[in-house]
């Protein structure tokens, strides 16, 4: 009877574990560059990033299974002291998928040069949203809420809000640490100040709306009808042109071309060509960067 209780008990709390997962998070730990004989230690920080990321709740809904967030953490150490001083760069990428389509459209993808951390092999990453634990664990927290935020965002009108919020939280507490990337001076404007100080000013609003609409009323609309879901896309395109332009290198619309351009081409590479022409000149003036990749849209 007891061995039965302590199954029945282990059960509900792994139901519940479960069940309190929001991101399906693919961590991958790699050092081409460090050389060494042992990488345990890459492994077991790989493990603990995937449980930190995929054992925790993020998101104030109750997520099913098949909704989970789908995301990559690709960790590329640079720098290692043999002991527990870490240096690298992290890849982020988190998609969702398109209404009736086995199409799954990328919402963010970020690479940070700027990830420095501590780490011992076997340690438990801890965290909380109240003050700065350890740099390995905020970056991740911060990105855990931006991707819970962008999903939102594509799915309801500045439904990311709150976790925009709370990634600035995180953003704020690591401010008392010396790590790069938290501050706004560090690396120009493309650190993890900039993108949470992007995501949360009004002056961005247009392009969050825009996200929104371009997901729902144009993506998601697609497997209906192509034609109307790309006209649509055609008729918001010029709100791009609203953001600021004296912020055109900003980090938030930097991100979301980074993410988006290639689909963009993809989209209207299939429209009249007076349509075309229109949005290669809307994208090229929002975004010369990937100009070269819109100059297709030409036909020359």
């Amino acid at each position: 009877m007891k061995r039965l209780l302590t199954f029945t008990l282990l059960a509900l709390f792994c139901f519940t574990k479960a069940n309190a997962q929001d991101l399906n998070a693919r961590v991958k730990v790699v050092a081409p560059k460090i050389q060494v004989t042992n990488t345990r230690i890459f492994q077991t920080l790989e493990r603990a990033m995937r449980d930190f990321l995929n054992g925790r709740k993020w998101s104030a809904d109750d997520i099913a299974p098949n909704e989970r967030i789908d995301c990559n953490f690709v960790l590329n150490i640079t720098n290692w002291d043999g002991s527990s001083s870490f240096s690298g760069e992290l890849q982020v990428q988190s998609s969702r998928p398109v209404y009736n389509a086995t199409y799954t459209t990328t919402l963010l993808n970020i690479n940070d040069k700027d990830v420095d951390f501590t780490y011992t092999d076997g340690q438990t990453i801890d965290y909380t949203d109240q003050n700065f634990q350890s740099n390995l664990s905020s970056v991740m927290a911060f990105y855990a809420y931006i991707i819970v935020g962008m999903d939102y965002d594509s799915f309801g009108k500045f439904g990311g809000t709150p976790y925009f919020l709370n990634a600035q939280t995180v953003a704020i507490n690591a401010q008392t640490s010396s790590y790069r990337g938290w501050k706004g001076f560090d690396n120009s404007n493309v650190n993890r100040y900039w993108l949470v100080e992007n995501l949360n000013n009004k002056i961005y609003n247009n392009l969050r709306e825009f996200i929104y609409n371009y997901h729902r009323n144009g993506l998601d609309m697609m497997a209906d009808n192509v034609g109307k879901a790309r006209k649509y896309i055609s008729s918001i395109l010029p709100v791009l042109t609203e953001v600021d332009r004296k912020r055109l290198g900003s980090y938030f619309p930097l991100a979301f071309f980074t993410a988006k351009n290639n689909e963009l081409v993809s989209i209207f590479s299939g429209a009249a060509p007076p349509d075309k022409i229109a949005a290669m000149n809307i994208l090229n003036a929002v975004d010369p960067a990937n100009g070269t990749k819109y100059q297709s849209l030409s036909g020359r």
